[in-house]
């Protein structure tokens, strides 16, 4: 079964009984058994939530549906505990089980790298959600990615900022980490593209607790726009109040966690007015929107990347294993390369060969707590 525009749209605006219902030991042993490594505890443990609730969510339309081949799907979720070592650690877990045909992997680029090796080991398809562009221009088959690399974000944020906002004077604020590192080089390129490059590259550490230094560089350095990449959204929350504590009011620009509702939440006023951009906005397309009114009517709150990317995630996977008739993970790896104009909650799924499934980003606005879709920004390269 090859799920439909049409089919895909109302399987998610159907009224979904049990949402959080796993498949589980009480199942009759012919399963389809997918594996996910969640950060169930650690610092993200409440994005992992929304990962799990969008995953959830997925699993009961696709089960609904038919399920796969003809079988229940079963969800496998172990814990990552938001590390390096324990995102390994729940891989391994997994791995460990033959009978797993495929997995959903980390949204953050570090763990995504982490684990990589013992993927390419295994050889089993891993639907990812980390945005450094290198994890999937390393020769890693086996990683796909369900959001937007931040070489598409990077030229968006600069191209936004630029030319919408006419800011020519950029302090780049970004994470240490891989996809820190990676944003911030990304916008520092296409900045230079632009004729306009940084007069501020500042790093932090996560988990900062103070961010005075780096705001006070911010301020020092006569930028009149901020682009940043932040890993965490208690960050944010953090350096948003900071920046406001300080007197830094200049337009802000960031990379998707700017706009995640934890974020939102964590740092209220002081994100009002930033602008994002965001692999999923509600209102920009009727997938998105369909997604948006079956994650309310489930959990009782709106949605965001967190949940949207795993929700395509499980969906495309389960759709490839019924496309290839097989759970073989060659034919699996083909199946999702082939799927083209595949309609998700993200935007539209078209593979590329190194795995790379979405090729543009919204770009929203953050008014009084509300996120408000502005407009799409899409590249063919």
């Amino acid at each position: 079964m090859r799920l439909t525009r049409r089919e895909f749209a109302a399987g998610m605006a159907a009224g979904i009984a049990a949402p959080y219902v796993i498949t589980g030991a009480n199942a009759q042993a012919s399963t389809i058994k997918i594996g996910m490594c969640a950060p169930v505890t650690g610092p993200a443990a409440e994005q992992g939530l929304w990962a799990q609730n969008g995953a959830k969510l997925a699993l009961a339309a696709v089960n609904k549906a038919g399920g796969v081949l003809g079988k229940q799907v079963e969800l496998i979720i172990e814990d990552d505990q938001t590390t390096n070592p324990g995102v390994v650690l729940a891989f391994s877990k997994l791995a460990a089980q033959s009978d797993i045909v495929g997995f959903l992997g980390s949204v953050r680029s570090t763990q995504v790298h982490a684990m990589a090796p013992d993927v390419l080991k295994l050889g089993k398809p891993v639907m990812i959600g980390g945005t450094d562009p290198n994890l999937t221009h390393m020769g890693n088959r086996w990683l796909f990615r369900f959001r937007p690399n931040d070489s598409y974000s990077a030229r968006v944020i600069a191209d936004y900022g630029v030319s919408t906002l006419g800011k020519k004077k950029w302090a780049i604020v970004h994470s240490t980490d891989a996809f820190g590192t990676a944003g911030g080089k990304a916008l520092s390129a296409a900045l230079e593209k632009l004729g306009t490059p940084a007069v501020l590259d500042q790093g932090y550490a996560n988990q900062s607790q103070d961010f005075t230094p780096v705001v006070l560089a911010v301020k020092q350095s006569g930028a009149d726009v901020l682009g940043s990449y932040f890993t965490f959204e208690n960050d944010i929350g953090i350096f948003a109040r900071q920046l406001k504590q300080l007197g830094v009011n200049i337009p802000w620009v960031g990379s998707p966690s700017t706009v995640a509702v934890s974020a939102t939440k964590l740092a209220g006023p002081a994100l009002y007015g930033t602008y994002g951009v965001a692999d999923y906005a509600e209102e920009s397309s009727d997938a998105s929107r369909a997604f948006g009114k079956s994650y309310r009517e489930a959990y009782k709150t709106a949605p965001d990347l967190q949940s949207a990317w795993t929700y395509d995630a499980l969906t495309v996977l389960s759709a490839a294993i019924n496309k290839a008739a097989s759970t073989d993970p060659g034919k699996i790896r083909e199946a999702i390369l082939g799927l083209k104009k595949f309609p998700g909650a993200e935007g539209e799924y078209n593979f590329d060969q190194n795995g790379d499934g979405l090729h543009g980003y919204n770009v929203v606005k953050n008014e009084k707590g509300t996120i408000v879709f502005d407009k799409h920004i899409e590249f063919q390269d």
